[in-house]
């Protein structure tokens, strides 16, 4: 049952980090002429995967290596660490020093675990919350890890639901949010999907100081099949998240929501032609607080968009095939693509679902 896994860690054992990294002379250059600094996972023209640090015209500042296809990257900003996830059901974590490019540690899941692409600093820098699952069990688990104890697995909480997903730190780190999925699946069945006659998608917040439950939203049975995946935080505090459908093709479900703690879940009634370019399935969502925009973007549709938080009124659609990587820049978002586009530069690298703002 665990032979996927198992093959898995082997070659992670036998990898080390003895990975290629550091920053080149061309990499300094372009790292000092850079207001601001983004991390995104990859895979190249060969098919090896690694994270690059990149500019925001997306000129390349270091690349990373890692054994196995990444996620997405949280940041660390106290420290000037990120950690690039592996893609579900993967099982490697790698820490990575944002200055020079080089990878610090590489942290394996437990025997009984594997990853969900996902995780969070606390606000300290301390501690490491990473999204895990249980996967004999079915049960989402939110590990637990200490920082100054070498990246070392202390504890876990339970995330209340299964396929546990995207996780984000709320009101100053007292509570997490989590996206449950709810999607059953087990490593020993690849990415097989194998309750979609009855998933169990979630919202939860759970408290930080010892994995209480403070909420839980399921998703009513109507839209049952609504997997909940990515979410982020907007300057109110408010968590927005979005959402792939696992229903027939012809539905059309409202696809991104938010809540806060206190109150129920609320869906952004999207126009029907901007709803239907999304194909169903969002990959990214992404925040810009100082804009007072959320935006989501869609591979599968081949688009993105951006709506104002308050009054959730459109302010911008756009068709960009492959597109799924977001982040806030100034008053809009820089975006990636699965073709090899980030921002206007054309490269040989595949972009994976996200991008992080490190600076």
């Amino acid at each position: 049952m665990r032979s996927l896994l198992i093959e898995r860690r082997t070659f992670l054992k036998a990898a080390g980090i003895l990975f290629v990294s550091g920053l080149s002379a061309r990499g300094h250059d372009v790292l000092a002429a850079s207001p601001a600094v983004f991390a995104s996972a990859f895979m190249d023209a060969g098919g090896a995967y690694g994270v690059a640090l990149l500019a925001e015209d997306g000129g390349e500042i270091a690349r990373v290596a890692l054994p196995d296809r990444g996620h997405d990257v949280s940041f660390d900003p106290l420290n000037g660490r990120a950690v690039a996830f592996a893609r579900r059901p993967g099982t490697f974590a790698l820490v990575i020093d944002t200055a020079t490019g080089a990878p610090l540690k590489l942290i394996q899941a437990a025997e009984d675990r594997h990853f969900f692409g996902h995780g969070a600093f606390s606000p300290d820098g301390k501690r490491l919350y990473v999204a895990e699952n249980d996967f004999d069990n079915y049960a989402g688990k939110i590990g637990v890890y200490d920082i100054s104890a070498g990246w070392t697995k202390i504890g876990e909480f339970s995330a209340h639901g299964m396929d546990t997903h995207d996780i984000q730190i709320l009101e100053g780190g007292r509570y997490l949010a989590i996206a449950n999925g709810g999607i059953k699946q087990h490593p020993s069945m690849g990415r097989a999907k194998l309750n979609l006659d009855h998933m169990q998608p979630s919202l939860v917040i759970i408290d930080l100081s010892d994995g209480r439950l403070v909420e839980k939203h399921d998703l009513p049975a109507e839209i049952r099949q609504l997997s909940t995946r990515h979410m982020d935080i907007d300057a109110s505090g408010r968590v927005w998240f979005g959402c792939q459908y696992e229903g027939p093709k012809t539905d059309t479900p409202q696809l991104l929501g938010s809540f806060k703690r206190g109150e129920d879940l609320r869906f952004l009634d999207m126009p029907e032609d901007v709803l239907r370019g999304f194909d169903n399935y969002i990959g990214s969502v992404m925040v810009n607080r100082d804009a007072g925009l959320v935006a989501v973007s869609s591979p599968k549709g081949g688009q993105w968009a951006a709506f104002d938080v308050k009054s959730h009124g459109l302010v911008r659609e756009e068709k960009i095939g492959g597109v799924c990587g977001l982040a806030a820049e100034q008053a809009t978002f820089i975006r990636s693509t699965e073709t090899g586009w980030f921002e206007a530069q054309k490269t040989d690298l595949a972009w994976d679902n996200h991008i992080t703002r490190l600076a």
